[in-house]
């Protein structure tokens, strides 16, 4: 498996080098190496421990208080130190990119996420409405020599040194998008067939899960698996997916998708469900009931989420677009027990 380091703040030649191959053999192969995970590497901090912030659903070009939600990310970031940003998909709307010259690229991302903390990595995974521009454009590493801080593919590893993350394609998964697409165009370019690409991505992230000797284990993805929101709980993740979460004891889902922030732990596996879906446009008062025991949080306005994880510990804390704490939970590793 191949496998590419980051250095906090690198822009390495190099890896663009490797994405222009990567991505050409992406359109190209069939679907039996396309859900192959790539492995990545980032440095954090000398003492091990890692902090990032989690942000979803925000491309639409600094506008239903995206520009404000970047300012406060900005902030806290430089509170945080932080070692990179995870994005939770729908990167860019309403239609993803038409191409890796659109100006929704620098609009919506290099001249929003401006503050210095910022200028660290970002590993993203596409949404359903990155799906329906051009994918290859957004997979393309032409972005990265844009901006050397968006690094975007379908599924793939990120190796920490006391967490490991999984990055899980899940637009594929929802079978509305292939049943009844309305008046919506997906380009499913590199997922047809869609069943093998399925099988495959399951296969990998399931073997990829088992190898792990990770302390922390951290599944991200663009679709709930569990929500009180408006898009509610994704059926095909929770058929599909989540029985190799469970199985494997990953300790945190994270996900955007229905615009909100939200906290669910799970009564059954005690997976931490984590919504980060408030980058830009929220959905006032869209909310259907949910097992209070289960549900930590749900906030239905903009704003973002940030961890920080030692070998024992991991805190997180959700800030709304004023930069306020909403809610804060911290989870021990050694007792299994939160507070």
């Amino acid at each position: 498996m191949a496998s590419l380091s980051f250095e906090r703040n690198s822009n390495n030649k190099t890896v663009a080098l490797f994405f222009f191959i990567f991505t050409v053999t992406l359109s190209l192969c069939s679907p039996s190496s396309v859900a192959k995970l790539q492995h990545f590497h980032h440095r954090a901090k000398a003492d091990g421990t890692l902090s990032f912030l989690v942000v979803g659903d925000w491309g639409r070009q600094g506008l239903y208080n995206q520009s404000e939600v970047a300012l406060q990310m900005g902030i806290v970031g430089e509170k945080l130190d932080i070692d990179f940003v995870i994005s939770t998909g729908d990167n860019f709307y309403d239609d993803g990119l038409v191409g890796v010259d659109d100006p929704a690229f620098h609009k919506s991302f290099s001249n929003i996420y401006t503050a210095p903390s910022l200028q660290k990595q970002w590993y993203n995974v596409l949404g359903n409405h990155d799906y329906r521009g051009n994918v290859l454009a957004q997979l393309s590493p032409i972005l990265r020599k844009k901006d050397s801080r968006f690094l975007c593919l379908r599924s793939f590893i990120l190796t920490t040194k006391i967490v490991e993350f999984f990055f899980v394609d899940t637009t594929p998964f929802v079978d509305d998008y292939f049943t009844n697409p309305e008046d919506h165009t997906y380009d499913w370019r590199g997922v047809l067939p869609r069943q093998s690409y399925l099988s495959n991505l399951l296969k990998d992230v399931d073997s990829a899960l088992k190898r792990s000797t990770a302390k922390w284990k951290i599944v991200v993805g663009h679709h709930a698996i569990k929500s009180a929101g408006h898009h509610g709980n994704t059926q095909e993740l929770e058929s599909q997916l989540l029985p190799i979460l469970e199985e494997n004891n990953v300790d945190f889902y994270l996900n955007g998708h229905d615009h909100c922030l939200e906290h669910i732990i799970d009564a059954k596996s005690q997976i931490q469900f984590l919504t980060s879906g408030g980058g830009s446009k929220a959905w006032i008062g869209d909310i259907k009931w949910w097992n209070p025991g289960e549900l930590k949080l749900y906030y239905d306005g903009q704003g973002f989420v940030s961890l920080e994880i030692t070998k024992k510990v991991a805190s997180f804390s959700y800030y709304d677009v004023f930069g306020n704490v909403l809610h804060k939970w911290t989870l021990s590793k050694e007792s299994d027990s939160s507070v």
